[in-house]
């Protein structure tokens, strides 16, 4: 069996392994590259291998940075099956279509060719197969894939690939317990290799309780002030869990009435599809369901879907919450708030999100006082905060204790460090090395590896 790192390699986006076996070949994952124009650039380039010649894909989840070129792997030939769980399909669903659009406005504001176009977006989908967790997918006669709960966002998967007599699992992104609305991530066993990802190899989260407080005292101090907290936000994830602590703040009559705006049709669609699946909630939340709480939705809360809406926003006077996408300002709605309401000393903004390298909203939270958005140049005035405690990856600590038990029975031979920035993941490399005895590798982009 061999594999190949044809994204996700040094970089928190991008996300691509190639896994061969005999005339076997699937990929895991096809995500967008994001961040610097560098990096959007890769996606322009071809796939390093043969679509066509793929037998299927399986994707870990909906996020972007793992799907997003799905329509350009059909677009150069890929006719085999996509395996997803049912809520990533549905959602993917949802999601293929808005990023096609916003695709479109960048493709005419920077003057070059979209990625892919309607057909390929409607071509992929025809190719997708939900699958159930636990269910083993045969691919051939000697590989077999199964989806196990990664407790990432709803319906996220580690992919389990047994082949030549070989276990192979692929994290996907792990989650970040315990999560508000998911079951932790499922401990698994045994495997002989692991590819791991990295996102917050380097460091520690807050708890939960401290997330909620740093919520609720942005909301607070921007009351006062009669400013906009403006939050970017990723559709998926992101904004339900951020819905849920909002819900209870205000039942708990823990903050003052104000304006809250979901500024995204996206979210607003994806929170719909959470309603399809609460099937794969936790405890907790269907508990809550069950009671009676309607837990994406509470009073002063508005959806706005429509560009019209979304400008009438602006007509409303502080103090307000809007939430808004895209999570790492790299395009969306959120940007048309910041071009507003970022030189408002009296505003916040509220990062509850990964902002990886070289992104708006990375150069934001790194201090830069002067941006340039829509070809304006914006003075940073407002006040920027961030916390981590929303973020649905593992942490360098979860990753580890989630490998100890993978390697309960000392089986792991090598573990690949993948998805984050070099430094998070060289960090966990030597971390998982040094108290789990492991042997691990960062692999460069485009490095193969045969697995014996």
């Amino acid at each position: 069996m061999k594999i190949s790192f044809w994204g996700g390699a040094q970089s928190v986006t991008g996300a691509n392994y190639l896994v061969e076996s005999g005339q076997t070949k699937i990929i895991i994952d096809c995500g967008l590259f994001q961040g610097s124009k560098f990096a959007e650039e890769l996606n322009y380039q071809k796939f390093n291998y043969n679509p066509a010649e793929l037998q299927a894909v399986f994707v870990t989840h909906a996020h972007t940075d793992h799907m997003g070129r799905l329509p350009k792997l059909f677009k150069e030939g890929f006719r085999g099956e996509v395996f997803a769980t049912e809520p990533t399909a549905g959602m993917i669903a949802v999601a293929l279509p808005d990023n096609l659009s916003l695709m479109k406005d960048e493709a005419r504001r920077d003057n070059h060719p979209p990625l892919y176009d309607q057909e390929d977006v409607t071509g992929i989908l025809t190719l997708f197969r939900p699958q159930k967790y636990y269910e083993p997918i045969k691919i051939s006669e000697d590989m077999t894939v199964t989806l196990f709960n990664a407790g990432h966002v709803l319906g996220s998967a580690i992919i389990e690939v047994i082949a030549e007599g070989k276990k192979l699992y692929f994290t996907g992104d792990l989650g970040n317990p315990p999560m508000p609305l998911l079951p932790q991530p499922d401990n698994l066993f045994e495997a002989d290799y692991v590819v791991m990802e990295s996102a917050y190899g380097d460091r520690l989260h807050e708890d939960r309780e401290s997330r909620r407080n740093i919520l609720e005292d942005a909301i607070e101090d921007v009351f006062k002030r009669k400013g906009t907290l403006m939050i970017p936000s990723f559709a998926i994830e992101r904004t339900q869990e951020i819905l849920f602590d909002l819900n209870g703040l205000v039942e708990n009559d823990r903050i003052p009435r104000l304006p809250i705006f979901i500024d995204s049709p996206l979210a607003i669609k994806i929170t719909e599809e959470y309603k399809k699946y609460q099937a794969y909630f936790n405890e907790v939340a269907l508990d809550l369901i069950k009671a009676g709480d309607e837990i994406f939705d509470f009073p002063q809360l508005k959806m706005t879907r429509s560009p019209a809406e979304s400008k009438a926003i602006n007509k409303v006077p502080g103090p307000k919450v809007v939430i808004a996408g895209s999570g790492m300002s790299t395009g969306g709605r959120i940007l048309h708030h910041e071009k507003m309401y970022l030189d408002d000393p009296n505003s916040i903004i509220l990062f509850v999100g990964y902002q990886v390298k070289n992104s708006l909203g990375r150069r934001i939270l790194d201090g830069e006082k002067e941006v340039k958005i829509f070809g304006e140049h914006i003075f940073v005035k407002a006040e920027v905060r961030s916390v981590s405690g929303y973020s649905a990856h593992a942490d360098q600590s979860q990753l580890a204790h989630w490998l100890m038990h993978v390697n309960e029975k000392k089986t792991v031979k090598r573990a690949f460090i993948v998805q984050g920035d070099e430094e998070a993941s060289q960090s966990l490399a030597v971390h998982l090395r040094d108290k789990l005895l492991i042997d691990t590798v960062v692999p460069k982009p485009g490095e193969s590896f045969e697995l014996d």
